[in-house]
């Protein structure tokens, strides 16, 4: 199969200047199949409120796919981790395929991706009001675009634990809200720039008289409100994810920074396995073991025990190894053959905002996924991860854009570095680019979300 083409050189969008090259037909308008992929991935979303309801949507298709569950409190052998096997810690998930007759040689080929994003994020103790309105106590968690969360309804999720340390999942509908206070009592607010106090100004609004926070909770798990002891539960946009634009070329929806990714890669460990196996197509003896992780807790850093920073990875691969009879000579022989894809949304170029992005290189929506390169390794690609990445887009016939930041505007970074840095593995960032990224409701084109999973499938045979 041909290669894709590389992206053509388009000259810097300063003011006036027009788009001087049309986008793929593909991307205006949206095959089937990649329709039906997000709208898969809009019902993924839906279904993911939270980290935590994230992983066990994950869960759930893997095991509709043939995938069970280990527990990491038993043992494991070789008999449990061959096959196709998944665990759950907190808000995170690792799963694999490992061929039959993979032995203490066998390399991985992985894919990662985190499950959270900016939100608000109930306190401990929720009870707010003023004014006879009910509201609940939140703490902003992550780099959220504040005003993207006013006026707009939104949910509560996440996980309660209870005496004795049973954990529930608990998901309202259309609950909150937190009201932009209006002109009228703000003349300035369009000449001088909208100034948002985390504190005063971003605590929503949940009912008229007095409201029980953990109360509503309780009633709506369906638990008794006495014993809860302990809350994760974050805000989510209640809208549902919808196509929009002239054909219908764009997605909007909540957590598409990150959820477009641990859905693709969930979609392409199913399809890997139930092919023709993992790394089908390699030589025999040479098929590694193809994993994904979706890890928590990035957008504050992955400093946690289901973090990128922790040890969660890092404990699944040393406890398959030594179940496949290894030891850590073996163990690092393994781990020096095989190589990660970090999948982390990125920028699309802005329409509005030109002068922000890099005047050559210049990501745009629809064209495929964006190869993340950084000099300063906030991204961990390099020229090796580079060719890998490329050869598997063109396995798969998806095309693939590079992405630098303009130089006076500083990047963010993803769970790729901190796995490079713990793991001594070569690590490729990609991901699909979006537009209003961090918003309670970001936009991307219809075509990526099916690109980036070709690509994660390919990539994962090795």
């Amino acid at each position: 199969m041909d290669g894709p083409k590389p992206p053509s050189r388009l000259r810097p969008l300063w003011n006036d200047e027009a788009m001087t090259s049309a986008p793929a037909e593909s991307a205006v308008h949206p095959t089937d199949e990649a329709r039906d992929f997000a709208t898969d991935l809009g019902s993924f979303v839906t279904a993911s409120p939270s980290s935590f309801h994230a992983v066990r949507e994950a869960a759930r298709r893997l095991e509709a796919a043939g995938f069970s569950a280990l527990d990491e409190t038993e043992q494991w052998d070789g008999d449990a981790v061959r096959g196709n096997r998944y665990v759950l810690r907190d808000g995170s998930l690792i799963a694999w395929s490992a061929p039959a007759e993979a032995s203490e040689g066998t390399a991985f080929r992985i894919v990662g991706s985190h499950t959270d994003s900016p939100a608000l994020k109930v306190k401990p103790d929720p009870q707010l009001a003023a004014e006879t309105i009910a509201q609940v106590g939140v703490e902003v968690y992550g780099g959220a675009l504040l005003n993207s969360w006013l006026d707009r309804e939104l949910r509560l999720a996440g996980r309660l634990v209870l005496r004795g340390g049973r954990e529930v999942l608990v998901a309202t509908g259309p609950l909150l809200r937190v009201p932009q206070l209006a002109v009228h009592l703000d003349r300035g607010v369009n000449a001088d720039g909208l100034t948002l106090n985390p504190q005063k100004h971003m605590q929503p609004i949940l009912g008229l008289g007095e409201v029980d926070v953990l109360g509503l909770l309780a009633e709506r798990a369906g638990v008794q409100r006495a014993e809860i002891l302990g809350t994760d539960v974050v805000t989510a946009d209640a809208q549902a994810p919808g196509f929009f634009g002239a054909h219908e070329e764009f997605l909007a929806s909540g957590r598409l920074d990150n959820l477009s990714s641990v859905h693709a890669e969930v979609e392409a460990l199913v399809r890997l396995a139930g092919g023709a196996g993992a790394g089908a197509g390699a030589a025999e003896g040479e098929r590694p073991i193809a994993l994904m992780v979706a890890n928590d807790h990035e957008e504050v850093g992955s400093a946690s025990r289901s973090g990128a920073a922790g040890p969660f990875l890092e404990d699944v691969l040393v406890r398959v190894h030594a179940a496949l009879g290894g030891d850590e000579a073996s163990r690092r022989r393994a781990l020096a053959g095989s190589m990660v894809l970090s999948a982390d949304a990125g920028h699309a170029a802005h329409p509005n905002y030109p002068e922000r992005h890099d005047p050559v290189n210049r990501p745009r929506l629809g064209a495929g996924p964006i190869l993340k390169i950084n000099a300063n390794q906030r991204y961990a690609t390099d020229a090796v991860g580079t060719a890998a990445l490329t050869e598997a887009c063109e396995r798969a016939g998806v095309p693939l854009q590079a992405f630098v930041s303009n130089n006076a505007m500083p990047c963010g970074s993803t769970i790729g570095p901190i796995t490079a840095t713990r793991l001594g593995m070569t690590t490729i960032d990609v991901g699909i680019t979006l537009l209003s990224m961090h918003s309670a409701r970001e936009m991307c084109a219809v075509a990526d979300p099916l690109h980036l999973s070709r690509a994660c499938e390919e990539f994962l045979r090795g």
